[in-house]
Parts: structure tokens; sequence; C-alpha cells
């Protein structure tokens, strides 16, 4: 099959080259750009995909994305599992708003809001300022709704429970945190960042230097290095072709 891209070795497909596709082999070895819908989780994608495959295909992916987030995941079929650690350290691109003035448990809208503060008058250089801060290499505790295991257990899970346990900071390097417009308290923003960063992390902590509080309500990722959403294919038009073959 005829390749878009090159990730060394790794042959990357976009839309145009995954619809030409005559049979689920001609995945194997490739990495595959798909537009991750909300409400999925990462591995909902693959769990969706898996079935048009032999039992014993490896499956993967370049970087999670929450399930209220949409945007561009890069999976990787057979072989090219081998070269994740390449496509993981690509930088990511992500558009987003957050809500200021509103704090939720999980730092995001999938949990009720527990605080609000009145924004006062807020300017949008005060804004543009309070992004700012939270650039170059900073340091980002993994939130308490999160993937990321402590003693064996998913930390989300002792977060419905209602526990909190001490978590150790990570670094990132948020490359740009740049705000598009504010309308009222919804602030549009867009960021260039590191493997390992947590957007809505970065809002919250805009939302505590700015005394209101703030939390992630949309979340879209635009690219992984050079590669764009635009480029990729839906999760119904990659299932559409792997039907037909």
């Amino acid at each position: 099959m005829e390749q878009t891209h090159q990730e060394k070795s790794v042959p990357v497909w976009d839309a145009s080259v995954c619809a030409r596709a005559r049979s689920a082999e001609d995945f194997l070895g490739a990495a595959l750009l798909v537009d991750k819908p909300g409400g999925w989780t990462s591995y909902d994608v693959i769990r969706r995909l898996k079935r048009y495959f032999p039992r014993a295909t490896k499956i993967g992916h370049t970087g999670t994305l929450d399930p209220l987030a949409t945007g561009l995941l890069i999976l990787l079929f057979g072989r090219a599992t081998k070269s994740q650690g390449r496509f993981l350290r690509l930088p990511k691109v992500y558009d987003g708003t957050m809500r200021l003035g509103e704090v939720t448990p999980s730092m995001d809208s999938a949990t009720e809001v527990t605080l609000r503060k009145s924004i006062g008058s807020l300017t949008f250089a005060q804004i543009e300022s309070a992004c700012s801060v939270h650039t170059g290499g900073i340091q980002q505790i993994p939130p308490m709704y999160s993937a990321v295991k402590v003693g064996g257990e998913r930390l989300y899970k002792k977060a419905r429970r209602g526990e909190s346990v001490e978590r150790s900071p990570n670094e990132v390097t948020i490359h740009s945190f740049k705000v598009l417009r504010v309308e009222g308290a919804e602030v549009h923003f867009r960021v260039r960042c590191s493997k390992g960063t947590y957007i809505r992390v970065l809002a919250h902590d805009v939302g505590q230097h700015l005394h209101v509080g703030a939390h992630l309500t949309q979340l879209r990722r635009t690219a992984i290095g050079s590669y764009q959403v635009e480029r990729a294919c839906s999760v119904e038009q990659l299932v559409a072709v792997l039907e037909n073959i």
C-alpha cells in the first residue's frame, strides 16, 4: 500500500490511504490516524476494531485521550506497536475551553461543580498572563481522577470512594499556551506540550492562579508531531472500510 508519511520504518496512513485498503492484513505494520469521538476511551476505539483482526493481532495507541476529549489518536497495528515510544515522544497540540469560576473534583465536566466563585472583572490580559506563567518546564501532580496507579490501584477508583492519596509530581513541558478568545467565563485556548501533560490540570492551575478556580469543559487534540487531525479517519469510516474488505 502507498503511504503518506514515515515515522522511520512505520508507514503512517491518513483517511485517504485507509479508504484504499483491500484486506485487514494491509493494516499490519502500519500506523493509522484516527479521530476519536467524545464519550469513548482510547481503548474503546481499539476494542471496536479488534473484531476485524485475528485474535493475536496487537493494536496499540500513542497517547491516551480522556473519554470527554475528541481528536487525534495514532493507532499502531501488529509489528508497528514496537515503534510506540517514538510516537509517544512527539509533542501534542490541543484546542480547549476552560470555564472560570467553577471547580470540579475531576477538573473537567465529568463530575459536578463543587465550588463557584465570581470571576469579577478579569481582563483578557490577566487571563493571558496567568496562562503564560504555566509555560516552559513545569511540575504537574496527576489528578485523582486518572488512570495512574498508586498502590496497585487506579487513582480514579480511589477518587470514586472519596479517597485522596499523595501523588508524585511529573515534569512536563508546555511549549506554548495561547488564549484564543474569552467569552464571559469561557476561555478558549491552544496548548502545544510534551507527552504526559494533563490539560485539565493546566486549566485547574490557571484558575488557582487567578483565585477564581476553573475546570476544563472541552478538549480536542489537533496534532501529534506533524500529523494533523484533519487527515484522520473517523471510527465510522474505518469500520466501514473493514466491513467491506
